[in-house]
C-alpha cells in the first residue's frame, strides 16, 4: 500500500495562514452584510484605508512597528512550546521605565534614548521572565500567569500614573512628565513613519538568526519538540525558559518605549492601545516565525488602521475591524488541526507542532 503523503511543511506554513486568512475574510463579509453593509465595499474602504493611499501606508506602517515587538514576546516562547500572552503588561510598564529613564539621564538625545531602551528592556524582560521562573520552577501554567500578571501591570501604571509620576499639568488626561521634544524618535527621512520600525525589524532579524542559527535556540527548539530528550541530552530546561522568556518581554518592553519616545512624548492611558493583545494575533498567523511575523504586523496594522474609514463611510463602529481579528483569531486557532494533514505528492507526513513543556517534567532536571 502507497504510504499517504502530506503537503510539504514549509508550504503549509503558507497555505494555512493564506487559507484562514480568506476563510475569515469571507465570514467577516457575512457578519458586515447582516449589519447591513456591502460586504465589497466595506473590503475597498479597508484597502483604501490601510494600503490605498501614501497617507494610509505610513499609518499602517507606524500601527505595524510595535506589532513586531509584541509578537516576538509570543513567538520566541512558543519555540519551548510556551503560551505567553502578557506582552500588553510588558508594553505598558516598558513604556513607563523608559519615561522614568528619560527623566533620570542628563545628557546628550542618544544618551537618552539608548537609557530609554535599556530601561524598557530591562523591564518588560523580568516581568516576563518572573512568568517563565514560575513554569520552570512551579509549574505555573504560563498562559494564566502572564494573562493575571498584565492585569498587574496596567493596574500598576494607573497608579503610577495618577499618583508619584503624574504631571499637575495633565489635569483632564493623567500622564506622566514628558520626555521632551529633542529626546523623541524622529522618522524616516521622507515619511512620517517613525523609527520605532525600525527597532521592529532589527528585533525580527535578530531573533531569527537566535533561533535558526545558534546552538541557544537549537536548544530551545529541541526542548520544546521533546522535553524529556532536552532533559536526557543536559540541556538546562529551566534556564532556557526563563532566558527565553527575559528576551520575548524585553520586546514588548521596547514596544512600550517606541510608543512613548515616538508617539505619546509621555506615559498616559493612550498606552494601553492592545498592542499587544493584537501581538499574539500577529504571532500565531506567522506560525511564530520571527521574519514572517514583519508581512503580517503590516497587514494587521493595515487592518487596525482602516477602523476610522468604516466608522466613516458606512457608520459603523470604529471596533467593527476587531470583530475581523478575533475571526481570523479562531480561524487561525482551528486550522492548526491540518497541520501535517494537507495532502501534497510527495514528502513524509510532518510533524506535529511543538508540545507544550510537560507540568513538572523539569523537575528531572
Amino acid at each position: 500500500m502507497k504510504e499517504r503523503t502530506t503537503l510539504h511543511p514549509t508550504a503549509q506554513a503558507v497555505v494555512l495562514p493564506a487559507g484562514a486568512i480568506l476563510l475569515s475574510l469571507g465570514l467577516f463579509g457575512v457578519f458586515v452584510a447582516l449589519a447591513g453593509a456591502d460586504p465589497f465595499a466595506v473590503y475597498y474602504q479597508m484597502y483604501r484605508g490601510s494600503f490605498g493611499t501614501w497617507f494610509s501606508v505610513e499609518n499602517t506602517l507606524s500601527r505595524a512597528a510595535p506589532l513586531t515587538l509584541t509578537a516576538l514576546c509570543v513567538a520566541l516562547p512558543a519555540r519551548l512550546g510556551l503560551i505567553v500572552i502578557g506582552g500588553e503588561g510588558a508594553l505598558v510598564l516598558g513604556g513607563l521605565a523608559a519615561v522614568a529613564a528619560a527623566r533620570a539621564t542628563a545628557g546628550p538625545p542618544w544618551l537618552v534614548l539608548f537609557a530609554m531602551l535599556l530601561a524598557s528592556f530591562a523591564v518588560g524582560g523580568a516581568w516576563i521572565a518572573a512568568v517563565g521562573t514560575l513554569r520552570a520552577r512551579r509549574g505555573v501554567n504560563e498562559t494564566i500567569s502572564s494573562l493575571l500578571l498584565t492585569y498587574i501591570a496596567i493596574a500598576l501604571f494607573n497608579h503610577l500614573v495618577e499618583g508619584v509620576m503624574r504631571d499637575p499639568a495633565s489635569l483632564n488626561k493623567p500622564s506622566t512628565y514628558a520626555i521632551g521634544e529633542t529626546n523623541a524618535l524622529g522618522v524616516f527621512p521622507g515619511t512620517d513613519v517613525h523609527l520605532g520600525l525600525g527597532f521592529g525589524i532589527v528585533a525580527c532579524l535578530l531573533a531569527f538568526v537566535l533561533m535558526q542559527r545558534t546552538t541557544f535556540g537549537f536548544a530551545a527548539r529541541m526542548a520544546g519538540g521533546n522535553v524529556k530528550a532536552a532533559l536526557l541530552a543536559g540541556l538546562e530546561v529551566r534556564r532556557l525558559v526563563v532566558v527565553t522568556c527575559f528576551l520575548a518581554g524585553g520586546a514588548a518592553g521596547v514596544a512600550g518605549m517606541v510608543e512613548v519616545a515616538a508617539v505619546h512624548g509621555s506615559a498616559n492611558a493612550s498606552l494601553i492601545a492592545g498592542y499587544g493583545y493584537a501581538g499574539i494575533l500577529v504571532a500565531f498567523i506567522a506560525r511564530h516565525h520571527p521574519l514572517a511575523i514583519l508581512p503580517v504586523a503590516v497587514l494587521v496594522g493595515g487592518i487596525g488602521a482602516s477602523g476610522g474609514l468604516l466608522q466613516r463611510s458606512f457608520g459603523l463602529p470604529d471596533a467593527t475591524v476587531n470583530v475581523l481579528s478575533g475571526i481570523l483569531f479562531v480561524v487561525i486557532l482551528a486550522s492548526d488541526a491540518l497541520t501535517g494533514r494537507l495532502p501534497g505528492l510527495a514528502g513524509p507526513r510532518s510533524a506535529r507542532a511543538p508540545v507544550p513543556v510537560p507540568e513538572g517534567a523539569e523537575e528531572a532536571a
